[in-house]
């Protein structure tokens, strides 16, 4: 069995990382599980999968991911592997294009990584959408909402959707081992309670919110963003405007997240939507209590075991912080809870549900 896995790049996010964790894993069940990267620019994500020496990685240089030309590139690497599995657009649109213009034999796989998205919104690309969703063998979904935004979007056949949740590598985060306050930053002090956001900075995640919430609360209360993107500067703005500056820290793409959940006091992330978000799951593995937006995405997740918040409502999210920090009964409580919700994301059982999908497809003339 041949696997190959195409996604866009390997800069930052949730699919991303998806990929790295899993790949090794693939080759510890005997599996040949190969990536293909639209853009293959020299990201941090990407220097840790070519460290595990784990599968061949291609890619098609380092030009934009939206070229045309990625398609006739794409091509040759479908007449070489059983199994293509493909994740985020424009690759998912390319790689059925592809397909098509080349009659491969390899079957197509397509994970559906969030539950919302601007193709989704507009009705102008249902027909086209439906024929590229069309080309796949199997669409995986995600979480159930997931899936009934696809079938509502594609009016596909429901037998063509599966639901396979996405996980985490658990043992990672409970190996993981705390920093010292100032071994992060000079500035921080062992009294400093750190809340912790890990997200790209890209419009969903509502970074802002969180900034706000730091007014409401006392100075020691520092907050640390882990993640890159295009609303960086925006965030930055908003720090400067509130005069936050001492209290706010950007530490960029970082590879030990684990070792920083671990430091830090509270875990927050106020995004306006979500697929099934790694970052909430690692959060909650990391034995620290979360807190997040009551949206989809994260409340299907989170609820009754991490603590929820109107979004964009940043004195209830300040209130929420205060509690658990002031009642450590409450916090103590939240962790315990957390800890339980995330034992039911271990990767390796999605990992297995996938090599069950891929064997079975094999199966199917």
């Amino acid at each position: 069995m041949k696997i190959l896995h195409i996604i866009n790049s390997l800069e930052t996010g949730g699919a991303e990382k998806l990929v790295i964790e899993t790949l090794p894993l693939y080759e510890e069940h005997g599996i040949t599980a190969d990536l293909l990267l639209l853009n293959g620019t020299n990201h941090p994500f990407l220097q840790e999968l070519v460290a595990k020496k784990c599968c061949q990685i291609f890619t098609l240089g380092t030009s934009s991911v939206y070229h045309p030309k990625n398609i006739f590139g794409i091509i040759p690497f479908l007449k070489e592997y059983d199994i293509v599995h493909v994740h985020l657009f424009p690759a998912q649109h390319y790689v059925a294009i592809a397909k098509m213009l080349s009659g491969a034999k390899s079957k197509l796989i397509f994970t559906e990584h969030s539950t919302s998205n601007r193709r989704f919104k507009n009705k102008i690309f249902k027909p086209f959408d439906k024929i590229i969703y069309n080309q796949y063998h199997k669409i995986i979904a995600i979480t159930p909402a997931v899936k009934q935004k696809i079938l509502a979007h594609t009016d596909l056949k429901e037998e063509k959707i599966i639901v396979i949740e996405n996980g985490i590598s658990l043992g990672k985060i409970h190996e993981a081992s705390p920093y010292q306050p100032n071994e992060i930053a000079s500035n921080l002090k062992q009294s400093d309670i750190l809340i912790l956001q890990v997200s790209s900075f890209q419009e969903p995640k509502d970074q802002a919110t969180v900034i706000r919430a730091l007014v409401e609360l006392p100075d020691h209360f520092k907050l640390v963003f882990v993640g890159n993107g295009i609303l960086r500067q925006n965030a930055i703005d908003v720090v400067n405007r509130l005069n936050l500056g001492l209290r706010v820290l950007f530490l960029g793409i970082r590879n030990d997240v684990p070792r920083l959940l671990k430091t830090s006091d509270i875990i927050v992330l106020s995004s306006k939507y979500e697929g099934l978000s790694l970052s909430s799951i690692e959060g909650m593995a990391s034995g620290k209590p979360f807190v997040a937006s009551d949206v989809p995405g994260l409340k299907e997740v989170v609820s009754g075991a991490g603590i929820l918040f109107p979004l964009g409502d940043e004195k209830q999210l300040a209130e929420e912080i205060l509690h658990l920090s002031n009642d450590a009964d409450h916090y103590i409580a939240t962790v315990e809870k957390c800890v339980a919700r995330a034992k039911e994301y271990d990767i390796c059982k999605m990992v297995a549900e996938h090599i069950n999908l891929y064997e079975e497809i094999l199966r199917t003339k």
